[in-house]
């Protein structure tokens, strides 16, 4: 029998300029007086500085353009993006709540909780999203909801969504370790030539290739951080362990990309 679907999970955001406007009463883009969006993103950062000493925008308007994913299941490792500008915000969202209702696995994140599933419950309902597998708590139609009530996506201390950077500081903020730092200690490449605070920036310059890229490196950080987890925790062997990165690592050579060279050339074997 095969053990359930593991979805690693991660995504980028910007600015939700559009709603920026409506919120602020400013033009809609393409009007003769409509501001850029870098203009629109830069009152609502003057407004945050004013109001919290930060930029950081509320997680409601924060606009997803990437979410990357890295899924093992049965014999196979994937990675593939749903990224903008191919795809919509709506589609982006949507199809990753619909490979939920189709896998039903295991999500991973790394500060999913206090930041990806939040900013995907608020987009989601701006574009009407369905999403009934995820929400459920045990009293749905599926014919296991029963489970859910004992082990859900929502429950911060189920592990059917497992916020790793959570649960390894056993839920104190204080505690969190980044996981660009905890990956390079482990010996993993972690990030390479961007970081969350460079993603707008990237995003004006048309880089959105690059963005897509980021994102999917990091979840196969997290990926491969979630397996010394489960070492830690008991659940696999060290032989297993070192069997599962290298499997990884010849499926990523295998798709002769770019980035994924990059990512080995930075991952020496030992």
């Amino acid at each position: 029998m095969h053990a359930p679907a593991t979805l690693v999970f991660d995504i980028e955001t910007i600015p939700d300029t559009d709603g920026l406007r409506r919120l602020y009463g400013l033009a809609p883009q393409g009007a003769d007086a409509a501001l850029s969006d870098a203009e629109v993103a830069e009152i609502a950062f003057i407004r945050r500085r004013e109001k919290t000493g930060q930029d950081f925008l509320p997680l409601y308007l924060q606009r997803v353009i990437s979410i990357s994913c890295a899924l093992r299941r049965q014999e196979q490792f994937r990675v593939w993006s749903l990224a903008a500008p191919e795809l919509s915000e709506a589609e982006i969202v949507q199809r990753f709540f619909d490979g939920i209702d189709k896998y039903t696995p295991q999500i991973v994140s790394w500060n999913g909780g206090g930041f990806d599933l939040p900013v995907l419950h608020y987009r989601g309902l701006t574009h009407g999203v369905t999403a009934a597998r995820y929400w459920d708590m045990g009293d749905s139609g599926y014919t296991d909801s029963r489970d859910f009530k004992w082990n859900n996506y929502i429950n911060r201390y189920h592990t059917r969504h497992l916020d790793l950077m959570d649960l390894l500081a056993l839920y104190q903020p204080r505690a969190n370790a980044p996981l660009d730092d905890l990956a390079k200690l482990m010996g993993f490449p972690g990030k390479l030539g961007m970081d969350g605070g460079k993603v707008w920036e990237a995003w004006l310059a048309g880089k959105a290739d690059a963005i897509r890229d980021y994102c999917e490196t990091d979840v196969v950080n997290t990926y491969l951080v979630y397996q010394r987890f489960r070492l830690m925790k008991g659940e696999v062997s060290r032989e297993e362990a070192r069997a599962e990165e290298s499997f990884v690592r010849a499926e990523l050579a295998r798709l002769n990309l770019p980035h994924w060279q990059e990512y080995l050339a930075a991952w020496p074997e030992n």
